[in-house]
């Protein structure tokens, strides 16, 4: 295992200088999930939830959040994104919502914060528009599935963590 790099040698946080490092064609793919009563799910399939739709709301707010992803943690680069994708899918035999974000730059960094900033906040989202039926609602699982690019090459999670 590689040591941390947002430290420098007296172990003070700092920003990473990625000044001399090329720009490379960089990916990341995260995912999570929402768990909820088998009612809540049903509200959200058929599009009948008071605050209105709430995947197409909870998709912006993934794209809107990778986007800002500098501005919440604190220690990483404002990128020029060149594709955000959030895709949430109803997954009923466990009353949840998959969340599936993709990301992409050509740039000096990866874009792993991005996507996972993504799927949290379109999780985060859903519980927002759906938590006067469902306070108890669980998000887990929130992981990088793969990352591409850069000096450290790929990245693929292992099957076995599902």
């Amino acid at each position: 295992m590689s040591s941390l790099t947002h430290f420098d040698a007296q172990g003070q946080a700092h920003m990473v200088d990625v000044g001399a490092k090329p720009a490379t064609h960089r990916i990341a793919v995260a995912t999570g999930r929402i768990e909820m009563q088998p009612e809540t799910l049903a509200i959200i399939e058929s599009g009948t939830a008071k605050k209105g739709d709430v995947l197409g709301i909870a998709r912006i707010a993934g794209i809107m959040a990778a986007k800002k992803t500098s501005d919440l943690i604190p220690l990483c680069h404002p990128l020029a994104l060149t594709r955000v994708a959030v895709e949430l899918e109803s997954v009923p035999a466990d009353n949840a919502i998959q969340c599936t974000a993709t990301v992409e730059t050509v740039g000096p960094t990866g874009v792993e914060m991005e996507a996972l900033t993504a799927v949290q906040v379109a999780l985060l989202t859903v519980y927002d528009m759906c938590k006067a039926v469902d306070r108890g609602m669980k998000i887990q699982g929130v992981e990088v599935l793969e990352k591409h690019g850069g000096k450290s090459g790929s990245y693929q999670a292992r099957g076995d963590r599902h």
